[in-house]
């Protein structure tokens, strides 16, 4: 790839530098980016799904992972990646993205002091594989008017101030983080910007070097000459100098070695970054700058002179017409107070004309001609999907299914006992609601989870039975009072006809079928109950739909299952509460010959 980044660019970060993100946000929302450079954050530690930053005025919301690998999964377009980890864990972390194969084009490395050995073998490896490795110990790169990476050229105004929100000419190669910000101000000043840059990083060892980044940018059509800033230390100028005599670099270069003063002092004194130490006559920066002289490259009598060159190149190219006009952007502005928003919705939208149900005008859904039911507008304000007809289906019969069991259960008793001191009927409805849970609808939730788990792990139903019985729990979702093989519930037979009907597949269903037949031995009424089957069936639909296992784990933990129980028994409720006040019933006590009392009297102290 000839250009190191474009607009369409995405990044992995590494380590949630929120301050660094939120100023690639910035110069997203400044270059009109269509969608913002970070794909997701990897983030080990945290146990939150997303962080919010700002996109301009409005938020968005970046997602959080545990690990690069999930990011990818998640994330499949981001080839970038940008490790923010320490010095310790930075190389754990390249060598991971890097096992990845086909992922990453581009790895930035910003921790300084990794191991020279380490360092070493790392970047050989990215070398076989192909990836470009910015750093250690960078700032970064940056493809003006498309995507920067974090901190590297400062704040915005700085950025507009050195024309790095639009490309220019030329493309810019530094060592220094630092000094690249200063000579992107100087082109600028004296020339119309720079078309790529690249702060290649202060280690003595980088995973890309001068003549990496340089061969690149030959071939970029966007860069008609070029400047590097090298420094004193290393031999990296010397393959600049035999790529341009041997013609593969044709491109102008403007170039020079920071650190002439090195030669006032004795050899092996460090100038600043770990590289910036001549070992030798030839790494000093004044040899250097003599003999890419010498080769045909444009150097500068000192750095002082170095605007004066720039300009004097810029101008040249551009009367030869290899330089063009450049039309300046529209730059949007970043608001000087912005304030971070306390709710988040993804479900539905109520700011436009009509209001949307996960993107859907409620018209779409709601009227009769539409076709869609209770079912479609449940698949998508609770799951974000628009889910197929077999499974809207599934969801209308569980929740008829559910709507009622008599007035005898706890939550309807509740509803009815409220309701007949005289309370409303959103009051005597919550009185009910607030009894579903463990021991009253929890069965659909439980027997999800622990059939789930069986079926995840292979147990044979014998085994499946005495793993819950080392665990102390009865089988959720196995048993029932009044029902039994001779007198099965029909709930159940219509749940299991429909989903061998419409279902691709029912492999949880299949388990649970075995597990029954094995309790059932012992005892006619241990039957798949109601509450089991809906569970069960739920993950056998989630799983047809193509969600993950983790995804379903989490609606089960979450109560996703119990809430088609409490939306389908509110149903129920309601219909015991109207009964009450349409019956105009009196306040209810309960009568004494159904209480066992047992007062003893109380022990004086």
């Amino acid at each position: 790839m000839n250009r190191l980044f474009t607009r369409d660019t995405q990044a992995i970060f590494w380590n949630n530098n929120k301050t660094a993100i939120q100023r690639m946000l910035d110069y997203d929302y400044v270059i009109g980016r269509e969608k913002p450079s970070v794909a997701g954050i990897v983030a080990p530690t945290s146990s939150n799904k997303f962080e919010k930053f700002f996109y301009g005025p409005d938020e968005i919301m970046v997602p959080l992972y545990k690990s690069t690998a999930d990011a990818v999964k998640e994330q499949p377009q981001a080839d970038v990646l940008l490790n923010f980890a320490s010095f310790r864990t930075a190389y754990d972390v390249t060598m991971e993205a890097l096992d990845i194969d086909g992922q990453f084009r581009v790895i930035m490395i910003t921790a300084e002091g990794i191991p020279e050995r380490l360092a070493r073998k790392m970047n050989q490896y990215a070398r076989d594989k192909g990836v470009t490795i910015i750093g250690p110990a960078t700032v970064g790169a940056i493809a003006p008017g498309a995507f920067k990476i974090a901190n590297i050229g400062g704040t915005i105004e700085n950025i507009i101030k050195s024309k790095l929100h639009r490309a220019g000419s030329c493309g810019l190669v530094t060592r220094s983080g630092g000094l690249f910000n200063e000579l992107a101000n100087i082109i600028a000043l004296n020339a119309d910007g720079i078309a790529e840059g690249v702060a290649i990083g202060g280690d003595r060892y980088v995973g890309s070097t001068f003549i990496d980044n340089l061969l690149r940018m030959e071939k970029n059509p966007d860069v008609k000459y070029m400047v590097l800033l090298g420094e004193v230390g290393g031999t990296e100028e010397y393959k600049v100098i035999e790529a341009v005599k041997s013609g593969k670099i044709t491109k102008p270069i403007i170039a020079w070695c920071i650190g002439t003063i090195a030669k006032h002092f004795s050899s092996g004194v460090q100038f600043g970054h770990a590289g910036a130490s001549a070992n030798a006559e030839r790494e000093t920066a004044e040899a250097k700058n003599k003999a890419m002289a010498e080769a045909g490259i444009h150097v500068p009598k000192s750095f002082n002179d170095l605007p004066a060159e720039i300009n004097g190149l810029y101008k040249q190219l551009k009367a030869e017409g290899v330089i063009g006009e450049i039309k300046e952007p529209e730059v949007r502005t970043i608001p000087k107070h912005r304030r971070p928003k306390h709710f988040i919705c993804t479900i539905s939208d109520d700011r436009g004309e009509e209001a949307t149900y996960a993107g859907y005008p409620i018209s779409s859904v709601a009227l009769p001609e539409t076709g869609k039911t209770i079912g479609d507008v449940i698949s998508l304000l609770w799951f974000k999907k628009v889910y197929p007809r077999w499974a809207v289906d599934f969801i209308e019969t569980v929740i008829k299914t559910v709507a009622d069991h008599g007035p005898a259960v706890s939550g309807a008793h509740n509803a009815k006992v409220t309701a007949r001191a005289g309370k409303s009927v959103v009051e005597s409805l919550v009185t009910g609601l607030l009894t579903i849970g463990p021991r009253f609808g929890g069965a659909i939730d439980g027997a999800a989870k622990y059939f789930k788990y069986a079926h995840d792990n292979n147990m044979t139903p014998a085994e499946f039975l005495s793993y819950m019985k080392k665990q102390g729990i009865p089988i959720p979702g196995i048993g029932h009072r009044i029902k039994s093989l001779k007198n099965p519930d029909l709930r159940v037979k219509g749940l299991m006809d429909f989903a061998a009907k419409n279902f691709p597949a029912t492999p949880l269903l299949d388990y649970a079928r075995e597990v029954e037949a094995l309790t059932t031995s012992k005892k006619e009424n241990l039957i798949l109950n109601v509450d089991g089957t809906i569970g069960i069936l739920m993950v056998d639909m989630w799983r047809a739909l193509g969600y993950s296992e983790e995804e379903i784990n989490e609606f089960i933990e979450s109560g996703t299952l119990n809430a088609f129980f409490i939306l389908g028994r509110t149903i129920g409720f309601i219909g015991h509460v109207l009964d009450e006040k349409r019956l105009a019933m009196p306040m209810y006590r309960h009568p004494w010959d159904d209480i066992l009392y047992d007062v003893q009297k109380a022990e004086e102290i």
